[in-house]
């Protein structure tokens, strides 16, 4: 077993202290050196993805290209799409100007927080933990990272690559449980961006809260998948369980239940029966390409969900494995706990449903979710559903892939999440859009001061 090292409050804020003092040097500033920077951590997944994907493979049993698809590859796309338009992102930007600041020039510009706090979940650790770090270095931050304890060998294989080749006053690695986040929490972090859970969620904000610290919370939830009857229940089935079976469901955006219409739900069930064995074969457990549950805990919390209903296909379990095969359930009651928390795991919970105002109306009587997800050939059901019902974001006849355009910013709403990120918005949410009015020196206008003769009655006319 590897060993996590926890650290005490004084390392905490000796490190803390030591990335303030470096990051009022200036040095992070300059595109150059946040180039550079962004140069060298691509390097460095790249020299080390053998290790990353070995890690993987002990924590989560990801495959190779499960691995690469959604954590290395990944990463490597997003440095690339980064470093492409930094240069666009860095420049000031001209804004127009009021007729009453006539010979002025008004523009922003982008300058760091400072210095940042990025604490990852366990689900996909690796990626969600320097996802964001590509952010903080392209907006010219300094960053604390701190890994999930849940997934020991990754954070140990971030804690070694990070601290090769960077100075921990820049970016450092603070390894650990819940003593060293508790200790992080309490220190004057510029920023924090924080991904994982909503109750600790809740923990993460009222800790920055006390010090008016900004931050970005990427919580979860219960996303909904509709099926309609205009839908392509062939293709729909294969990217349902696409999205919902990727790291055994272990994946915050992933399809955590299903509304599937009346007169298409015999061929959605019979159909997604045909796809698990096309994906995972007769014995999903025994594929070493299907991913396993992080740890007991999680393991046996999702296996009371399946007393909780009428299992449709599958069911198995594996205490030694840790894995659960992918299940298609029917719930016993909406206001189960299968029903009411999030799953995060390959059990799918399937309702029937007759007039799509019934979907509405449930979803939107629960907690904003973070994605949703539809499939109708139907531009009014398109229209009603996305223009009535808030997420985070989604996709139509697909799942998941809205995660991985950097041209759209990825975020939650309501209790999924404050804040976006990825591309451009991962640069925006490091950075304070700061305003600066430049004014002219060649006149003035008097009448503005207090001892100007009819001063108001000329302010009134200009500004009507």
């Amino acid at each position: 077993m590897v060993e996590i090292k926890e650290h005490s409050l004084n390392s905490v804020e000796k490190h803390v202290h030591m990335q303030k003092q470096y990051f009022k040097t200036g040095a992070t500033r300059s595109k150059e050196f946040r180039v550079k920077m962004l140069e060298t951590l691509e390097k460095q997944i790249k020299k080390n993805e053998e290790e990353i994907s070995r890690a993987l493979k002990l924590d989560l049993n990801k495959s190779e290209s499960e691995a690469y698809v959604t954590e290395i590859g990944f990463l490597l796309e997003e440095i690339r799409f980064t470093m492409k338009h930094i240069n666009r992102w860095m420049k000031p930007k001209k804004v127009k100007t009021a007729i009453t600041h006539i010979g002025s020039k008004s523009y922003t510009i982008a300058e760091p927080y400072g210095v940042s706090l990025i604490i990852a979940p366990w689900n996909y650790p690796f990626q969600l933990q320097l996802a964001p770090l590509i952010g903080a270095i392209a907006a010219g931050n300094t960053a604390i990272l701190k890994p999930s304890e849940l997934t020991p060998n990754t954070s140990n294989i971030l804690a070694s690559i990070i601290s090769e080749v960077f100075d921990p006053e820049y970016i450092a690695v603070l390894e650990g449980g819940i003593d060293t986040t508790t200790y992080l929490l309490e220190q004057p972090f510029d920023y924090i961006f924080f991904t994982g859970s909503v109750p600790v969620g809740k923990i993460v904000m009222k800790a920055a809260a006390k010090r008016l610290i900004p931050i970005t919370l990427e919580l979860g939830g219960k996303s909904p998948c509709i099926i309609d009857e205009t839908a392509n229940v062939e293709l729909a089935v294969k990217r349902i369980a696409f999205g919902k079976l990727i790291n055994a469901g272990q994946t915050c955006i992933a399809p955590d239940y299903l509304y599937v219409h009346k007169n298409v739900k015999e061929k959605f069930y019979m159909e997604f029966k045909k796809v698990i064995v096309e994906f995972y074969g007769e014995n999903p457990i025994a594929n070493e390409h299907f991913a396993k549950i992080v740890n007991e805990r999680h393991f046996n919390r999702l296996t009371t969900y399946l007393s909780q209903g009428e299992i449709l296909h599958g069911g198995r379990m594996d205490e030694t494995s840790h894995k659960i095969e992918p299940t298609l359930i029917v719930p016993n009651s909406m206001t189960s706990e299968i029903m009411t928390e999030e799953i995060f795991g390959p059990i799918l919970p399937m309702i029937e449903y007759e007039e799509i105002q019934e979907v509405i109306d449930f979803v939107t009587s629960r907690p904003k979710p973070l994605a949703l997800y539809l499939f109708t050939k139907s531009e009014s059901i398109e229209k009603q559903v996305t223009e009535t019902i808030s997420f985070g974001g989604g996709c139509i006849n697909d799942t998941l892939m809205h995660i991985a355009t950097p041209y759209l910013p990825f975020g939650g709403v309501g209790e999924s999440g404050i804040g976006t990120y990825h591309g451009e918005s991962s640069f925006h949410a490091f950075s304070h859009n700061k305003s600066i009015l430049k004014q002219t020196n060649l006149f003035d206008f008097r009448f503005r001061y207090p001892h100007a003769e009819n001063g108001l009655a000329k302010l009134k006319k200009l500004m009507k």
